[in-house]
């Protein structure tokens, strides 16, 4: 069988309770190396009302966060299953989620995860936010699919990220644009983080997923 990176369900921190959260949209944060499920959440509060918002905690410790996969740059054949593990983790939490639609949204090695999930079941997400992150190189189970499918995705990233190698955001550019419908958004200035200005073109590629409702 398959390696799979099991979520920790009690470390997940949800936006509404147990009770509020069946035949609502989900949308599901994933933080970045070294961070925690508490990190994006603080999202939350700017992120639309209709979805049901859970930040999930990386499966591997790491220092005195979490990761989704390990680092080591001479192993990118250990980065690619790792990635595969931590998909198949995720998508086996979300066959236990009653949601009507699922969203992501990840930083760093969380959208590099992001877009592994499309690349594993494109046919789950209604979209993916993937904010500093990349593809993960190799192939992946599901990438004619997700050619096939192309989910609407945001690639945001800022022009002095000096986190995120430049082969990677090339080899993303070029890959992207084959595989996804693309919204993507380069920031001057900005760093390895998220800006207000980021933040709120997120929230306008959001915004047609969560029509508000009448009454």
């Amino acid at each position: 069988m398959s390696a799979m990176q099991l979520i920790d369900e009690s470390a997940i921190m949800w936006s509404a309770p147990a009770a509020e959260r069946a035949g609502r949209p989900l949308l599901v944060l994933l933080h970045g190396y070294g961070s925690h499920e508490g990190d994006l959440f603080g999202l939350a509060p700017h992120l639309p009302l209709q979805p049901v918002i859970a930040s999930l905690r990386a499966p591997l410790r790491e220092g005195l966060g979490y990761a989704w996969y390990g680092l080591d740059p001479q192993l990118n054949a250990d980065r690619a299953e790792g990635a595969d593990a931590a998909a198949r983790g995720v998508l086996h939490w979300l066959d236990g989620q009653q949601a009507t639609s699922v969203g992501l949204l990840g930083f760093s090695q969380g959208g590099a995860v992001a877009l592994q999930l499309l690349r594993h079941a494109p046919e789950r997400f209604a979209y993916a936010v993937s904010l500093a992150g990349f593809v993960v190189a190799g192939e992946a189970p599901a990438d004619a699919r997700l050619a096939a499918a192309r989910p609407p995705v945001f690639w945001g990233r800022g022009t002095h990220d000096e986190v995120i190698p430049d082969a990677f955001v090339a080899a993303t550019q070029r890959w992207l644009p084959e595989h996804v419908e693309l919204t993507e958004r380069i920031y001057e200035g900005l760093g390895h983080g998220v800006s207000e200005p980021e933040l709120a073109d997120v929230l306008g590629f959001l915004r047609p997923f969560y029509r508000p409702s009448a009454g």
